[in-house]
């Protein structure tokens, strides 16, 4: 299946758990809907402190380091929003702290899409991913829908919302294919922002192997490079 709303600009609200995991997701699609005229938003909900092999750095310094990258990445793709939510890495729960502040986040930009992780991967998988999906599917729904949930947010001018579409990236079993050929460059230059993380991610081979990996994409959507969904359709 492909989807393709040309026509459409939806408001998008992409929920990460650590910088870097929503450009090699998705970051193809946020660039493509923003060309499309798109507003797009970003949540971090990781400060990605553990993020590194390097002994010799500290983690509130690589902290500082992966949000800057993260900001340049940002630029790059045409985001207009970074939210930092700043929770540990590696620390990530199923609890009332976390669904709240993503609860909050869907109700500030009023998303008619999400684009989340898919926490059901089975087997190996971070534990961060897996919580970051896996609330934010809660926070979509039932949530962020309902009034007496987190009551405090009407108070402060938070309505009630309802999210039209969410799509998993990082999926076993993608139903969506989404034509990302003409922004395959921009997806690289925001993954190569993120220096700390991809180490020779700019060697000509490695680009390659990528380039191959979202051919054998397209092949089933019939496009020459595509990234690939779980879609959800929420009813209104």
């Amino acid at each position: 299946m492909t989807t393709d709303r040309v026509s459409e600009a939806p408001n998008i609200l992409v929920i990460t758990p650590h910088p870097d995991d929503a450009e090699g997701g998705a970051g193809w699609t946020i660039a493509r809907w923003v060309n499309r005229g798109s507003k797009v938003v970003l949540v971090v909900c990781t400060n990605g402190d553990k993020g590194t092999s390097d002994r010799g750095i500290r983690p509130e310094e690589l902290a500082k380091i992966r949000e800057a990258e993260q900001l340049e990445a940002a630029k790059v793709l045409g985001i207009q929003g970074v939210s930092f939510l700043r929770l540990p890495d590696q620390g990530l729960q199923d609890n009332d702290e976390f669904r709240e502040k993503l609860v909050r986040e869907i109700r500030m930009h009023k998303p008619e899409i999400v684009f989340t992780i898919d926490p059901s991967r089975p087997y190996i998988i971070h534990r961060d991913h897996r919580m970051t999906g896996r609330v934010a599917l809660d926070a979509v729904f039932p949530y962020a829908r309902g009034h007496l949930a987190y009551p405090q947010h009407l108070a402060q001018g938070l309505e009630p919302h309802k999210v039209r579409e969410v799509y998993l990236w990082g999926s076993e079993s993608p139903d969506t294919y989404l034509d990302i050929t003409d922004t395959f460059d921009t997806k690289i230059k925001a993954l190569l922002c993120h220096k700390s993380q991809m180490g020779n991610a700019s060697d000509p081979t490695r680009i390659a192997r990528r380039r191959e990996r979202f051919e054998e994409l397209g092949k089933r959507a019939g496009v020459p490079l595509a990234e690939a969904f779980k879609r959800v359709e929420l009813g209104r």
